[in-house]
């Protein structure tokens, strides 16, 4: 049975670039095999919606499937063996009939339905030429060389340390023999979110030993939920405690390269900003970024429980030292 590629994003047929982009997304992380490690069924249900994703997001694909279904591909290639091309009315359902265009052409016009004797191959080489599929052998561009293998579009969701300290990514493709291949690739130091990594040659098939075509891999990088970016720069929020607010302290914070000790002059105020030179992102030959640490106090739950009579005045008397007015400068 053909997969329901609308089905499995759960999108309308009629859905937007963009709403199969977010539903991919959605998906995907949803179904990413690191973040299900202990469902067996994760890796499969990923694959089928990177499958998905693969056709609808391309707009040629997607004419195709939506006409002949998820056997598509075979339609335009001449089914399984690559031979004569043979197209199916009814969408290639059950009863379909089908038609060998080359063999008819080669009887009418001179060609031998493989492109050659005759006159060269007459009609059924420009049916080929048309039909993009794959005809006789040197099958050739307008300018006569070998044609290229497609290029597959892919998408992957990588965890935000991944994407600041690079790593190596797994994914699967599903190739014209029907088969998945498992597609290992590295992603560099400090890569941005929508970035592309091209893998030369692991695209699709070229016909008659033709170059294969590329995979290029769109980057995604998920949010963490501690640190930001901007540009190579990290943000941080950092809690610190009343008393190590007003009177200093030191304090670990954790950074790409491992704890660093973060000074907190005495009197830091919330929202004070912190700058820790160097330690933000360093994409591979650049300058590295630096972490900027954003200080938040945070006062103990249900403190007014918590306070005796000496605490309270301890507080009244800090209170007491300034500033009198610290809302003048709030406007609308």
């Amino acid at each position: 049975m053909d997969d329901d590629y609308y089905s499995i994003l759960d999108v309308p047929r009629s859905a937007s670039q963009a709403d199969i982009q977010k539903a991919y997304r959605q998906l995907a992380r949803k179904y990413h095999p690191d973040v299900n490690p202990d469902d067996a069924s994760a890796k499969d249900n990923f694959q089928k919606v990177q499958r998905a994703f693969e056709v609808l997001n391309d707009t040629k694909k997607r004419e195709m499937y939506d006409r002949y279904g998820s056997g598509f591909e075979q339609a335009g290639q001449g089914g399984p063996q690559g031979g004569p091309y043979q197209w199916r009315t009814s969408g290639g359902g059950p009863g379909a009939q089908e038609f060998d265009f080359s063999n008819i052409f080669g009887e009418q016009f001179g060609g031998s339905g493989e492109g050659g004797g005759g006159g060269g191959g007459g009609f059924a080489d420009i049916f080929r030429k048309f039909a993009g599929g794959g005809g006789a052998a040197g099958a050739s561009t307008p300018r006569g060389g070998p044609r290229r293998g497609a290029d597959l579009q892919h998408e992957v969701t990588v965890p935000f340390a991944t994407a600041i300290k690079g790593g190596e990514i797994e994914f699967s493709v599903l190739r014209e023999n029907g088969k998945q291949e498992t597609i290992r690739a590295k992603v560099p130091e400090g890569i941005e979110d929508g970035r592309k990594i091209r893998l030369r040659g692991q695209g699709g098939v070229a016909p008659r030993r033709g170059q294969a075509g590329d995979i290029i891999v769109t980057i995604h990088v998920a949010a963490h939920p501690c640190y930001t970016r901007r540009g190579n720069n990290l943000e941080v929020k950092v809690p610190v405690t009343l008393n190590e607010a007003a009177l200093g302290a030191k304090v670990d914070v954790p950074t790409p390269d491992g704890t660093v000790t973060l000074t907190i002059p005495p009197g830091t105020s919330s929202g004070k900003r912190l700058r820790l030179k160097g330690r933000g992102i360093a994409p591979k030959g650049k300058t590295p970024g630096d972490l900027f640490a954003e200080i938040q106090i945070v006062l103990p739950e249900n403190l007014e429980e918590k306070l005796d009579d000496a605490a309270i005045e301890a507080i009244r008397k800090l209170a007491s030292l300034g500033p009198d007015r610290p809302r003048d400068e709030l406007v609308w």
